[in-house]
């Protein structure tokens, strides 16, 4: 095999239509080993022939696409002082489009590589048990694709999982299920279109690892939050096990955008698969380990905001250039619409301390691509000082932690939790308004796919893990959650309806707030865990879709909410309005003071004034009661007499389009009513 010298720029393999470019950066590497596989699986080793600026590269012809690839790094072995370099490990390319296989943990002795920092490098090859990289065409036939670009007043987030979605699904023909082109399947694209949503948000569809202790318990990483690849589309969500996985993740979102549909992906770019100083050497340590993490004072150990074992050291140039050459590939290449960043906070971290003017927010600012596609932050890691609601940059939207707790604590019925029931519902002006941002900031949910389900939040006081096997110690044990009165499934017909109320509660909230709404998907359906509040692992009919079960009472009211969100804007302001909003007491008199400081105080009215809205609407009077019986609620005369219902969540037949004529009318105990009144006032 001979290699020329080819160029240090693109990173990764690059295909020319007559070869490939190889380019590699290590600041620590002493030489670099290019590793070609044939189809028996046969190596064939050459060295990168040249070093420019810390990149080793080099080109070869008569490569093509399908080739697979990866790197033997030499250089010394100094865990002491961080360096990690051992031409044993086969590694992973960190720009790999593609990549094939998966750790073979039952072999994974080398995973365990030392004993000491004295000790000397594991010898075992690790080339039969690990990944390889492959070769890609970018070629891709788009047509005539167009971004939706759903502003964000207008849109509507379903976070998803590519597999549990279709896994069961009766209409995805069996051999799409579980992939990229069963989500993109008419069939689930009319459930997405029905229902009224406007973006799928994918849950972690970067390549990544299933843990070694997962796999010793016959479970797996379902979830997906261990990446290691950052260009390459997780090949078990593929039809073909081959190269071309990418086409078929471009596929789907060539037919996603033509029904209208965004895609936001769910990145994982805070940490890697490697684990800590005892995980596995697959792509990252072995290549540059003091570049690519964030090392202790003592360099043998990782500093982890995350959990996972490491954090990726995004103060580090050319690991920024990483970040954002990857999410630029996304955008440009596989043309997705967005990002949701996990543990966005530790992306953040100066020397330790979360910067909000860090490097990374600065890079992200300035990049004419990626500043122009909706970028979400989880706004929190693990350690001290991450918890970040509210404090994010104003390009950035948030997971708002704090709305989906105070709308939990507000209909359980929890005590002290109304005024800031109202805020959440306002928009949370007060974590968003100071420095400019809307109420878009406030990316609101009620359930996600950490935590319970909708329907387990109103089914279980605690949680049931005991199939993850930890014990039942996983997971979040503060859920904020009401059984209604039982634990789990009943039969008890009064506890289901009040389950039943409490859901559709929960969902009115959610979708007449004003922000940016997120459903997780399922929960327009009833979709429970039975109690499993971590399913992180659990690759099985516990999170996977349960079609036969669906709950499409439940669907049609969830699609009949989200419709009047659309159609009325007085639900989703573009900016923070206060005349527009008026809070009532249930005898119609506005909140004082004292009302808001009263801690038994639940229930409460609030008056949208379609007058005074960004655009002509017609008033809605909304009337929430989380109290245990029955209240009456006055609506002053001079808004007028004559109203619709156009949501109850109660048990009592009160049909949609239902008029009423009068100030006074009842609300029955843990439910809401919206009303609209009849002609607009302009």
């Amino acid at each position: 095999m001979l290699l020329h010298t080819g160029t240090p720029y693109p990173f990764g393999a690059t295909y020319d239509g007559h070869g490939v470019n190889f380019s590699l950066y290590s600041s620590v590497a002493e030489r670099v080993e290019l590793c070609l596989f044939d189809e028996s699986g046969h190596e064939t080793r050459c060295d990168l022939p040249e070093m420019t600026a810390l990149c080793w590269h080099g080109y070869v012809s008569g490569v093509n696409p399908g080739q697979r690839y990866g790197f033997r790094v030499h250089g010394p072995w100094a865990p002491a002082d961080g360096i990690r370099c051992n031409p044993a490990k086969l590694l992973l390319d960190p720009y790999a489009k593609c990549i094939l296989g998966d750790v073979q943990w039952s072999e994974a002795v080398f995973a365990h590589y030392f004993t000491w920092p004295a000790g000397s490098r594991n010898v075992l090859d690790s080339a039969p048990y690990v990944p390889r990289s492959v070769v890609t065409d970018p070629a891709f036939d788009w047509g005539d694709d167009q971004p939706p670009r759903t502003p964000w007043d207008e849109t509507v987030i379903y976070e998803v999982h590519v597999k549990g979605f279709t896994k069961q699904h009766p209409s995805v023909p069996p051999e799409f299920r579980g992939t990229y082109l069963g989500l993109a399947d008419p069939a689930v694209i009319d459930h997405f279109k029905t229902l009224g949503v406007t973006a799928i948000e994918l849950m972690p569809v970067h390549q990544f690892v299933h843990d070694m202790h997962l796999g010793e318990r016959g479970l797996s990483n379902y979830w997906g939050y261990n990446t290691i690849g950052f260009f390459s589309p997780h090949n078990d969500y593929s039809l073909c096990a081959n190269h071309q996985g990418g086409q078929e993740f471009k596929l789907m979102v060539k037919m996603l955008h033509a029904a209208g549909l965004e895609v936001i992906l769910d990145v994982v770019y805070g940490h890697t698969a490697e684990g800590n100083h005892l995980g596995p050497v697959l792509s990252f340590k072995g290549i540059d380990n003091p570049s690519y993490y964030r090392l202790g004072d003592n360099p043998f150990y990782y500093r982890d905001y995350t959990g996972t074992g490491n954090s990726l050291n995004t103060r580090h140039p050319h690991v920024l250039q990483l970040l954002m050459d990857s999410l630029r590939y996304w955008v440009t290449e596989m043309r997705v619409d967005g990002f949701r960043f996990d543990l966005a906070s530790t992306l953040a971290r100066g020397h330790h301390e979360v910067d909000r003017w860090s490097a990374f927010f600065d890079v992200i600012q300035q990049d004419p691509i990626i500043s122009q596609v909706k970028l979400i932050a989880e706004p929190w890691d693990v350690c001290d000082g991450g918890y970040q609601v509210g404090n994010f940059p104003p390009l950035w939207s948030e997971w708002n932690g704090k709305y989906r707790d105070g709308v939990r604590d507000y209909w359980r019925g929890c005590h002290g939790t109304l005024g800031e029931f109202c805020q959440r519902l306002s928009g949370s002006p007060d974590l968003y308004r100071a420095d400019g941002r809307a109420p878009s900031a406030s990316v609101n949910f009620i359930a996600c796919h950490d935590g319970f389900t909708l329907l387990d939040l109103v089914s279980y006081n605690d949680k049931h893990n005991e199939a993850n096997g930890e014990s039942n110690s996983d997971g979040e044990s503060n859920n904020r959650s009401w059984n209604c009165g039982v634990e789990g499934v009943t039969f008890e017909c009064g506890i289901n309806s009040l389950r039943t109320r409490q859901q559709r509660n929960l969902l009115t909230t959610l979708f007449l707030s004003q922000g940016v709404p997120m459903l997780l998907a399922g929960d327009e359906v009833g979709r429970t865990q039975n109690g499993n509040n971590n399913a992180y692992c659990q690759d099985n009919e516990v999170s996977w879709f349960d079609w036969e079960n669906a709950d499409y009472d439940l669907f049609a009211f969830v699609k009949r909410l989200i419709a009047l969100r659309q159609d009325h804007p007085v639900f989703r302001r573009r900016h923070f309005n206060a005349r527009e909003m008026t809070w009532r007491r249930n005898d119609g008199a506005e909140m004082t003071s004292v009302d808001w400081s009263t801690p038994w105080a639940k229930a409460i009215a609030l008056h949208f004034d379609g007058t005074n809205s960004e655009e002509p609407d017609n008033d809605f009077y909304l009337a929430f009661n989380p109290h245990s019986e029955t209240l009456a609620f006055t609506i002053p005369p001079e808004l007028g007499l004559v109203w619709r219902v156009a949501v109850h969540t109660g048990s009592q037949r009160v049909l949609h389009g239902t008029s009423l004529r009068g100030a006074t009318f009842s609300v029955e105990p843990h439910s809401l009513v919206v009303l609209m009144r009849c002609s607009k006032r302009v």
